[in-house]
């Protein structure tokens, strides 16, 4: 599973590749790691990894981010799975320039619209074929295709960007 991490304006990828309790991850293009990870009580982790013990508590916001507290820092975090929709992300009732983003990994079978289209809400932009199912990519809103980055057989990673709409 591949997350996109926020904390203070600067986004990092990080793919869990095994969950807890025998943790591996991956961050951005670095080497694979491993951590013991335990949940002693909720919203508290202790974690074991490259032979030093961490405790880390974790309380979730309302506005969809998290706050860690590890060895007396304080990190706020936004964590965005590029696989799952979002109506903030989606911007549906958003106004100005909005980038439209692959919500997972496949191959652009399809273009349907082209830089200068006018497109509405909900109108099929791009398809994505992933697992042997093709997937339209539709407009989060009324306007007009202002780019397009989509080229038809060429592969796109989760959260890459498609076409911008303004």
């Amino acid at each position: 599973m591949k997350l996109m991490l926020r904390r203070d304006g600067a986004e990092k990828a990080i793919e869990i590749l095994a969950p807890a309790p025998a943790c591996r991850f991956r961050s951005g293009e670095s080497a694979e790691r491993e951590a013991n990870v335990q949940t002693p009580e909720p919203s508290v982790y202790s974690i074991l990894m490259d032979g030093r013990s961490y405790d880390a508590w974790v309380e979730d916001m309302p506005d969809g981010s998290v706050v860690v507290l590890v060895g007396g820092f304080r990190f706020e975090i936004e964590v965005r799975d590029p696989r799952r929709w979002s109506p903030r992300q989606s911007g549906r009732s958003g106004e100005g320039v909005q980038s439209l983003t692959a919500p997972m990994p496949g191959k652009v079978v399809r273009v349907l619209a082209a830089p200068g289209d006018t497109v509405e809400a909900g109108q099929g932009i791009v398809v994505v074929e992933a697992m042997k199912m093709q997937n339209e990519i539709k407009s989060p809103r009324s306007g007009k295709v202002l780019s397009m980055a989509a080229r038809e057989g060429v592969t796109v990673a989760a959260g890459e960007a498609l076409a911008t709409i303004g």
